[in-house]
This record gives C-alpha cells, sequence and structure tokens, in this order.
C-alpha cells in the first residue's frame, strides 16, 4: 500500500533530524574524549583512536556523509576547545581512519596494505611535523624520529586489528539492536 507523500516526506524529515542528533551526540562524545586527553596530556594516541573508533557506526549505517562531517567538527572543536592541542592534532590526523578503512578494504589486498601504509605515513609524519609546530617539542635526532616512525607504523596496524575486531562484533552482535535506535 503506497504511502502518502506528505507522510513519506515527514519521515525523511525526522530520520534526517534524528541522524543529526545523533551525530551532534557522537561530536560532543568525541571532543569530551579528547579533552580528557588534554587535561592529563597523555594518553593522546589512546583518546584520539577512541574518538575515532566512535565513527565506525556511523559509516555502517549512514553512509559516508555524516561521518565525514563528525570527523570534521570534532577535529575542527577539540583544536579550538582543548588547552592542550596534541589530542586535537592526534585525531585530526588519524581520526578519520575508520572513513577510509571502509574504502580501502574494498580494494584487492595488496592494494588495500599499500595505501594503508602511505596512509599511516603520511599521519606519522603529520605527527612529527604537529608536535615540533604546535606543541613546540624541539627538533629531535633522526634515529629517534625513525624509531618513532617505527613505533607508530605498529600501533597503527594494532589499531587497524582492533578496529576490524570491533567492526565485527559490532555486525555479529550489536548492530539488529542498535539499528533500531539510530535509524
Amino acid at each position: 500500500m503506497p504511502t502518502h507523500p506528505s507522510l513519506q516526506n515527514r519521515h525523511d524529515r525526522r530520520r534526517r533530524i534524528k541522524r543529526i542528533t545523533l551525530c551532534a551526540m557522537f561530536i560532543a562524545l568525541g571532543v569530551v574524549m579528547l579533552y580528557f586527553g588534554a587535561l592529563l596530556e597523555i594518553l593522546e594516541l589512546c583518546v584520539a583512536a577512541l574518538a575515532a573508533m566512535l565513527l565506525f557506526p556511523l559509516v555502517i549505517e549512514y553512509g559516508r556523509a555524516y561521518p565525514w562531517a563528525v570527523w570534521a567538527a570534532t577535529s575542527i572543536l577539540s583544536l579550538l576547545l582543548l588547552p592542550y592541542k596534541m589530542p586535537g592534532a592526534v585525531y585530526l590526523l588519524f581520526g578519520y581512519y575508520p572513513i577510509v578503512k571502509a574504502y580501502l578494504e574494498r580494494l584487492p589486498r595488496p592494494i588495500c596494505r599499500l595505501l594503508k601504509e602511505i596512509v599511516f605515513a603520511a599521519g606519522e609524519i603529520g605527527i612529527i611535523l604537529a608536535s615540533h609546530f604546535l606543541v613546540g617539542v624541539e627538533h629531535m635526532p633522526f634515529w629517534y624520529n625513525a624509531l618513532l616512525f617505527i613505533l607508530g607504523s605498529v600501533t597503527l596496524h594494532l589499531f587497524d586489528i582492533a578496529l576490524t575486531r570491533l567492526i565485527t562484533l559490532y555486525l555479529r552482535k550489536y548492530q539488529q539492536r542498535l539499528r533500531r535506535w539510530m535509524n
């Protein structure tokens, strides 16, 4: 039985409002997570990873426009509001990864791995530059930056594995329960 066009428009409008509201809550939660990292001035990678993990349900349920908006708004607000900017900078440079992961994992495996390495390397170089210019860390010797780069690469690979397992858990156990709440 076809529905009346005005009822369909009202339903679509309510759905958009609900999605925007939920995205606003995710932005607020992401900024609060990053704020805790800024207050402690440690755990920049941990809080940025946790804030980034908020994006994958949005990618799965809403497509890609909403998660990009949440990432951008969270990045901008965290860089404006946080007293210590490094967690916001780490999120700006790596927080988009769950969205990019959805694009990359549709490609053949060798190309996917190569592109992930490029994304990781670009983000790590950005973090090193941000630590020098944004936070004011003095220039370190080459070996120190190289060691930091290797440890960062290992950390990002572990984050990728953890994110894959979290997405699998979400799809198997929680998607049906949360889908009614999110849509």
